[in-house]
């Protein structure tokens, strides 16, 4: 009977050096910059003609306090911006992300991208970067040539560090709108 329970500490013990090491190999990796996808990237005409827009603030939490602000949590964040129009495209004209200071820390476009109907993109922030701080945030901003429905602009953040984890979206806030000027 101990022959099967020094097997199984030695099990126990092969598979906690494990998950320790896959943590560390987290914690080396770079800080990552968007989502690697294709976007279709667009030069907006000095004609273009705005119909609608909007400059959107959206909270993320890179880190959160617990037991009694004495210790951090983080959390990677993800920004999710999804068209919700059936018909027509949105282009993105900025994704910055703003530490609890409101200094920029990364402008996540270089140039404009379309989002077609129906159409979401996203952009991460590993849960190792904590330059954001508790009051992280992300300014969004979109036109339309046409008259279109909103989108939905939120950010899902989540951690989990062995038998405790944690999870919540925070939705965007519209802080200015742009109608029918060029």
């Amino acid at each position: 009977m101990k022959f099967h329970l020094q097997i199984i500490l030695a099990i126990a013990v092969i598979f906690l050096a494990a998950c320790q090491a896959s943590e560390n190999s987290l914690n080396s990796q770079p800080k990552p910059t968007p989502i690697s996808q294709t976007y279709k990237t667009v030069n907006l005409d000095p004609n273009f003609k705005i119909a609608m827009g909007q400059t959107i603030y959206v909270p993320i939490y890179s880190e959160i306090y617990h037991h009694n602000r004495q210790e951090i949590f983080n959390l990677a964040a993800t920004l999710s911006i999804r068209n919700t129009d059936l018909t027509n495209p949105i282009i993105i004209t900025a994704v910055r992300y703003y530490d609890s200071s409101g200094k920029l820390i990364e402008p996540y476009l270089e140039k404009p991208i379309q989002l077609d109907a129906l159409a979401s993109t996203e952009f991460f922030v590993n849960r190792n970067d904590s330059r954001g701080g508790v009051g992280a945030n992300f300014i969004v901003e979109w036109v339309s040539s046409t008259k279109i429905s909103e989108p939905i602009v939120e950010a899902v953040m989540i951690g989990t560090d062995f038998q405790q984890g944690i999870s919540f979206i925070s939705p965007g806030k519209v802080i200015s709108n742009k109608n029918n000027t060029k």
